[in-house]
């Protein structure tokens, strides 16, 4: 049976761990073959293992805009074209306003907000007619949750570009669209935790806001990513979808 990508060649930003490594594996399985990035060279090669002969990673760093320039040089001369990105690399601390520094602010909207639009901005001459985009986005784009306002704005403004793009991309048939995962079991999730006591505290807390009563796990990002990128979703552009178990709109 044909995959939902078969023929296409994907990048995932972020990809060596959590939703990106996930989303990875299943545009394999769909068919595609997937390019990685990340900053940290180990966890690079132990995904590049795992994804096996249909993925190559290439160390780079989204919000580095010379990196960029050569992954997209890297792409364009190994398969001459880009079908599906995935936006996925960001992050950022938390802090309640008062107790925000210039540092966190810059870190978070450097890589959230600016390296997002710069590795979209460069890809596009990669991109053929029909393409499709996926931002990761997050549920707190429209939620207000204590010491979040800096995350969330840089959500928000993801939220935004898929708005904007959507309408500059029209005439080449380019959809993008965002998908707003709720909360997930990643490294990044379980890190927040000192011990297992603390991560099973904080899973429970987090359950407590989903109407569907538990964490997600990085595979349902990943098969709504594979949804947005594919033909199954060809009169679907500009919206974020919301992959958190009801949280946003319940």
């Amino acid at each position: 049976m044909a995959g939902k990508l078969d023929g296409k060649t994907a990048l995932v930003t972020g990809g060596s761990s959590g939703i990106g490594l996930a989303t990875a594996k299943q545009f394999i399985i769909e068919g595609a073959f997937v390019y990685i990035t990340g900053r940290r060279q180990a966890e690079l090669d132990s995904a590049a293992a795992v994804l096996g002969d249909h993925a190559k990673a290439v160390r780079a760093d989204a919000s580095n805009l010379s990196d960029l320039d050569s992954l997209y040089s890297q792409i364009k001369q190994e398969k001459g074209q880009l079908d599906v990105l995935f936006v996925n690399a960001g992050g950022g601390s938390f802090a309640s306003i008062g107790q925000i520094t210039e540092e966190q602010f810059d870190q978070t909207f450097n890589t959230n907000v600016k390296g997002l639009l710069f590795t979209v901005q460069k890809a596009l001459p990669l991109i053929p007619e029909g393409g499709a985009i996926v931002l990761n986005g997050s549920m707190v784009s429209v939620k207000g949750d204590p010491n979040f306002s800096v995350y969330s704005a840089t959500k928000a403004a993801v939220r935004s570009f898929a708005r904007g793009w959507t309408n500059d991309l029209k005439d080449r048939k380019i959809r993008v669209n965002v998908v707003s995962p709720g909360p997930i079991d990643t490294p990044g999730l379980r890190g927040l935790a000192a011990n297992e006591e603390q991560r099973k505290a904080l899973y429970a807390h987090l359950a407590s806001g989903v109407p569907l009563g538990r964490v997600g796990e990085p595979e349902e990002i990943a098969k709504a990513a594979v949804f947005l990128a594919s033909a199954d979703a060809s009169y679907i552009a500009g919206v974020e979808l919301f992959v958190d178990g009801g949280a946003v709109a319940v």
